[in-house]
């Protein structure tokens, strides 16, 4: 599949005859792919930047949902996540409790269903499945980074803009000649597997994972040194007073958050507190799922330059 490392991954995980159909359709109908979905009693389908198409009984794909497209299994499901968890699913507790999977070559596969009465909370009952096809662009951020070197600067997009993919460029770019550390809350950049970044997000980067943003934040302060820190997707007040602690003891930051303009972002309290703080210099808005990547506007904040 051009321009992924990971298709091939995915095809190893589903059931034979969904993976036989899969890989006998042409490359080309394969590529930009973004999202291979299952669903139980439900369709097969792949999820692109403007389009979805069914996987078709026969073979092939359609761009709707009819009688002739293929029904998956709930055993299917199953036999998937047996696969995901290596024919053990007691050892994958903690996945289960997290709904969520990373396997080889960063491919991170979303679960749903129905989670336990026991505490923590586990899927014991399995719904549908989504393996998101995992993309490094590299050189996608370089010009944001010439640009915005030794700034304090945020990403911001709408759904499947690009935030997550340019901001693991702008790691990588960072963390090969600067010591950087990236807060991977849910694994999404990194994708740690065995304790191997499965993504470069570079050589003198620090990763830490499954811990809050605000926690790693304050740890890496305290342990690691940064000149720079990485992060993904601000969602709270404890987030950004942590980023802003951490300015204050001379580190610079690149993070992400959800917005496609500034009039979205001001709505809320934790982007509107980093942007009137004086501190972070730029925003970057993204342009959308139909150009992912493509930078719109950069607004130039207090101190820009």
């Amino acid at each position: 599949m051009k321009g992924s490392t990971s298709f091939e991954t995915i095809m190893d995980y589903l059931p034979e005859n969904i993976r036989r159909q899969l890989l006998d359709i042409p490359r080309d109908k394969l590529d930009g792919a973004m999202e291979v979905r299952l669903r139980a009693g439900g369709p097969v389908y792949l999820v692109y930047s403007d389009k979805i198409y069914f996987l078709r009984r026969d073979g092939g794909l359609a761009s709707l949902y009819n009688k002739e497209a293929y029904e998956i299994k709930a055993s299917e499901i199953r036999e998937t996540v047996e696969r995901l968890c290596h024919y053990s699913v007691h050892s994958c507790g903690k996945q289960l409790s997290q709904g969520f999977f990373v396997i080889e070559k960063g491919v991170r596969v979303g679960v749903s269903g129905a989670y336990s009465s026991v505490q923590p909370p586990q899927l014991t009952e399995f719904t549908s499945l989504n393996f998101r096809v995992s993309r490094c662009v590299e050189g996608c951020a370089d010009e944001i980074f010439a640009s915005n070197y030794d700034k304090n600067i945020m990403i911001c997009g709408g759904v499947n803009s690009g935030k997550t993919t340019m901001l693991r460029d702008m790691c990588r770019l960072t963390g090969n000649f600067r010591k950087t550390v990236l807060i991977d809350e849910r694994n999404e950049i990194s994708c740690l597997h065995d304790g191997i970044p499965q993504n470069d997000v570079g050589a003198l980067t620090d990763v830490i994972s499954n811990c809050s943003r605000a926690d790693g934040i304050i740890s890496a302060v305290r342990t690691l040194s940064p000149e720079v820190i990485v992060c993904d997707e601000i969602a709270s007040m404890s987030d950004s007073e942590a980023i802003i602690n951490g300015i204050g003891c001379g580190v610079k930051f690149i993070v992400t958050a959800h917005g496609s303009s500034f009039e979205e972002l001001s709505k809320r309290k934790e982007i509107l507190y980093l942007t009137e703080s004086g501190l972070f210099d730029n925003i970057i808005f993204l342009k959308g799922s139909a150009v992912p990547g493509k930078v719109s506007e950069v607004k130039r904040l207090r101190n820009g330059n």
